[in-house]
C-alpha cells in the first residue's frame, strides 16, 4: 500500500524525467526557495493583486518542496549537504512568509503592531523548525514525521492559503499566527527537552 502523500506522488511522476538528466536536487530546491521569497516579496508589497500573486507562489513553493526529495531518493543524489539546504530552504521561507504578510498589514487595522506580529510568528516558525531539525538528527525523520490521512499531511492545508486573501483573511491569519506559532513553539520546546539523551562515549 502506498503510504506517500498524493503531493509527494505527483511530485514523483513529474520529476521522473530528470532522474537521469544533469538535474540534481538541490537545482530544485533553488528553485523553491526562489519561488518561495518570490512570494514573500509579493505579499509585502500589500496591494491586493501583488498578495494574491503571492499566495499562489507560495502555495507552488509548498508543492516545489517535495520534487527535491523525489528527485534524490528516485536518482540517488542525496546528500547530507542537501538535506541541510532543504531545512534551511524551509525555514527561510516560513519565517519570511509572516514577517512579510505583517510588512504588507502595516497599513490596516493593527498597523505597525502588525509587522511585530509576524516577526513574533517568524522568530516562532524557526524555533519549530531548528528543534524539529535536531530531533529529526537524534530519533530519525520517522519520529518527526506527521500524521498522514487519506494520503493527506495536516501541512497540506498550506494548499489552502491562496483562498485566505480572497476572503480578506490575512489579518485574522496573522493574529492566530501570533498566538498558535508561539504556543506551538512551546510545545515543540518541551517535547525536545523531554527527548532521551544520547548516550556519551
Amino acid at each position: 500500500m502506498n503510504t506517500k502523500p498524493w503531493d509527494a506522488q505527483l511530485a514523483c511522476w513529474l520529476i521522473r524525467p530528470l532522474k537521469d538528466s544533469w538535474v540534481n536536487p538541490n537545482h530544485l530546491t533553488t528553485v523553491r526557495l526562489v519561488t518561495g521569497l518570490m512570494a514573500a516579496a509579493a505579499l509585502a508589497v500589500g496591494d491586493a493583486i501583488w498578495v494574491n500573486i503571492g499566495a499562489w507562489l507560495f502555495a507552488l513553493s509548498n508543492f516545489l518542496d517535495h520534487t527535491d526529495g523525489e528527485l534524490a531518493r528516485l536518482s540517488g543524489k542525496s546528500s547530507k549537504w542537501g538535506h541541510q539546504y532543504d531545512l534551511v530552504s524551509d525555514a527561510i521561507i516560513h519565517i519570511l512568509l509572516f514577517v512579510c504578510i505583517g510588512y504588507g498589514l502595516r497599513e490596516g487595522k493593527f498597523g505597525w503592531w502588525a509587522l511585530v506580529m509576524g516577526i513574533v510568528s517568524g522568530v516562532s516558525v524557526a524555533c519549530i523548525f531548528h528543534l524539529r531539525n535536531q530531533m529529526e538528527q537524534r530519533l530519525g525523520k520517522d519520529a518527526s514525521r506527521q500524521p498522514n490521512f487519506a494520503g493527506f499531511d495536516i501541512e497540506d492545508v498550506l494548499y489552502l492559503f491562496p483562498i485566505v486573501p480572497l476572503l480578506n483573511g490575512l489579518e485574522p491569519l496573522l493574529m492566530a499566527a501570533t498566538i498558535g506559532a508561539p504556543t506551538f513553539a512551546i510545545w515543540v520546546i518541551w517535547q525536545f527537552w523531554t527527548l532521551p539523551q544520547p548516550e556519551s562515549n
